[in-house]
């Protein structure tokens, strides 16, 4: 009998691997990154108090007209952009990434390198 691996639940485990070391501060909030088959959301979160100081996702009226036709890894980009433009409006400069257990590729780095091009540390 073959048993199914359940990719969900061994990244979940990885995430919480990674929670362990990364968190957030006032100074330096997390950048946090879910993904799911259709859309993509990032968070910038204050861990010390558990707030949720910007965030941006593919869901949201507005984000979805500016993306609507674009494949996955232009959404992700977009977003990567739109978060980093929020958080310097916000005054927030400086980020930790927090991949959330995905694996460092596709839409996770495109969300990276679009918010580094537009000015965001980590």
């Amino acid at each position: 009998m073959i048993n199914k691996i359940d990719k969900n639940a061994k990244r979940e485990i990885r995430h919480a691997r990674i929670r362990r070391k990364v968190s957030g501060t006032s100074e330096r909030p997390r950048l946090c990154v879910n993904r799911t088959a259709n859309h993509i959301s990032v968070q910038v979160i204050d861990d010390v108090k558990g707030n949720t100081l910007v965030s941006a996702s593919t869901v949201e009226k507005e984000i979805a007209k500016s993306v609507k036709g674009k494949t996955r890894q232009e959404k992700a980009a977009f977003i990567g952009t739109t978060i980093a433009q929020r958080a310097k409006d916000k005054g927030i400069n400086t980020v930790v990434f927090d991949r959330g257990g995905y694996i460092y590729t596709g839409c996770v780095k495109q969300v990276a390198e679009a918010a580094r091009e537009a000015g965001l540390d980590f």
